[in-house]
């Protein structure tokens, strides 16, 4: 089975994880987001790539769900004593060696996605982890702070202000410009079953869809394509997804975010399939009468780790699928 996954940060790789005890034997390509992405200390910083890279690879400090595990911070101490910063951002010494091999390979020219796929050759996450393009992409969030209104970058919105001022816009600039990175569509076009992650679906999801051609590419894909609901009694399972969904006009309900990604037969949207956790169970009716097959499972990720409840949130989206391929 070739499975073409399209993932954020911490929800998609615990998410992976649990996939990949569903469907052992399956060849996953997963679309990482790069819109994350932020040049920090003259280094660049791929914060989505990485936390896939290092759960699945077994570095990654589970307890925060990014970074390394067991890491220091004397480099950030050090740099702070010279006045340099930004000290909002906390990249630990382990994690500094990632984004030195990353920027010396792309400084020498290679592409983000040949430096990923060497970077990947170390932590062996069993999976084929592509980035959404190799262009430069970033997004930003236009917010209003102290009265005025300006752009920030998505880290400074989501890190240092904890998205505690209000969001206007979210915009991946440099996307119009770019285009899928080498294998991308050709994953998309050849896969058996592609899924929607409880990813972000503004800032994760939505930055991959925008690069042009991805979306184009599902929409015409023969496999189904099947999501998995973020939200959970209408609040984010992780992080501030309410705080951008409002900047985009969306409500912060599993139905609302269905009706978001929108229906793909017969209609101009993405999704064949939706899983809402039992709590929202009611959502169903609704998100069916929109087009778009659903059914209501647990969708917490309670045992993270192990990974076992995100292996039964794999298998329903997998058994979704093969309902929606028997229809």
């Amino acid at each position: 089975m070739r499975i073409v996954v399209l993932a954020g940060g911490i929800g998609g790789a615990r998410f992976l994880r649990g996939l990949k005890l569903a469907a052992p034997d399956a060849a996953i390509t997963v679309i990482g987001n790069t819109g994350d992405d932020i040049h920090l200390f003259g280094l660049q910083v791929c914060p989505d790539l990485d936390t896939v890279m290092y759960t699945l690879g077994g570095g990654i400090d589970e307890e925060q769900g990014w970074g390394r595990r067991d890491e220091t911070h004397v480099v950030k101490e050090e740099l702070a004593a010279y006045g340099v910063g930004p000290e909002w951002f906390g990249l630990g010494d382990r994690d500094f060696a990632t984004h030195i091999v990353r920027t010396q390979m792309l400084g020498a020219g290679y592409p983000l996605s040949a430096v990923t796929e060497a970077l990947c050759q170390r932590w062996k996450p069993g999976v084929r982890l592509l980035p959404m393009t190799d262009d430069r992409v970033e997004t930003h969030v236009a917010v209003t702070i102290d009265g005025e209104r300006r752009a920030v970058h998505f880290q400074e919105y989501w890190v240092k202000l904890r998205a505690s001022v209000d969001a206007h816009a979210v915009v991946p600039v440099g996307a119009e410009q770019s285009s899928p990175a080498p294998g991308v569509l050709e994953a998309v076009a050849e896969a058996d079953v592609i899924l929607f992650p409880p990813s972000n679906p503004v800032v994760s999801v939505g930055t991959i869809l925008a690069v042009p051609g991805i979306r184009e590419a599902i929409a015409g894909a023969g496999a189904p394509v099947i999501g998995l609901s973020p939200i959970v009694g209408d609040a984010p399972v992780r992080g501030m997804a309410d705080k951008v969904l409002a900047a985009v006009g969306v409500e912060s309900s599993a139905a609302a975010v269905a009706e978001h990604y929108g229906r793909r037969e017969g209609g101009s949207g993405l999704l064949d399939g939706w899983l809402v956790d039992t709590v929202d169970e009611k959502a169903v009716e609704r998100v069916e009468k929109a087009g778009i097959r659903c059914r209501a499972v647990p969708l917490m990720m309670t045992d993270h780790q192990e990974g076992h409840a995100a292996a039964e949130m794999a298998r329903a989206a997998l058994a979704l699928a093969e309902e929606v391929r028997g229809a």
